[in-house]
């Protein structure tokens, strides 16, 4: 006797995959300055995203002018986003201001640290310095981010900015914020560095 399959009607639908999220914590580079909401990397990032039917939610958190104490503050609402990741992207505004290095690692090993004890996975954007900020500084801060990675073993991206600093043709007038082409180019380096991330189960 042939069992036949239930009627439409009575067939059980596939459950929805649950939606995650992912949060983009950073400076004016994240917040998408002098852009449109659309065109700042992580809305890009987001499209790409949903082309790939992916079940992921982006949030922008990137606050023009932060630094890394200033992202510390806001992780308790960072956090009532409940994320399941969170793209770590601050400290450039650090270093332009010259901050001591251990105080800018205080504050970026106390987010890594606080993301982990939620039980939310990280990935880190490294940051360099202009040439006439001396070389010993240089050094050390351009350093940091590739230690607390190796440390915390998250991914990472080494230049957030890489292929687009000291690109005319990809900033804007102030040569120091991406224009919409060069937002893209960061867009598609975090995809890479993210898809894998947030393909896992």
């Amino acid at each position: 006797m042939l069992l036949q399959p239930p009627p439409p009607s009575l067939a059980r639908p596939a459950p929805a995959p649950q939606v995650r999220t992912l949060v983009f914590l950073g400076d004016s580079l994240t917040a998408g300055y002098g852009l449109g909401r659309s065109e700042s990397f992580p809305s890009l990032v987001g499209e790409r995203i949903r082309a790939a039917g992916l079940p992921w939610r982006t949030v922008n958190a990137g606050v023009t002018g932060d630094t890394s104490a200033g992202a510390l503050a806001r992780m308790d609402w960072i956090l009532r986003e409940k994320p399941d990741l969170i793209f770590i992207c601050i400290g450039s505004n650090d270093g332009l201001r010259g901050l001591p290095i251990p105080e800018l690692e205080r504050n970026l090993r106390a987010i890594l640290v606080r993301a982990r004890q939620g039980g939310i996975r990280v990935a880190l954007a490294g940051a360099m310095l202009p040439e006439n900020y001396g070389p010993g500084y240089r050094e050390a801060f351009r350093g940091l981010f590739p230690r607390l990675a190796r440390e915390f073993r998250c991914p990472f991206l080494p230049f957030l900015l890489e292929g687009v600093a000291m690109q005319p043709g990809l900033n804007q007038a102030d040569g120091i914020h991406p224009n919409a082409q060069g937002a893209r180019i960061i867009a598609g380096q975090v995809w890479k560095l993210l898809e894998p991330e947030l393909r896992k189960p």
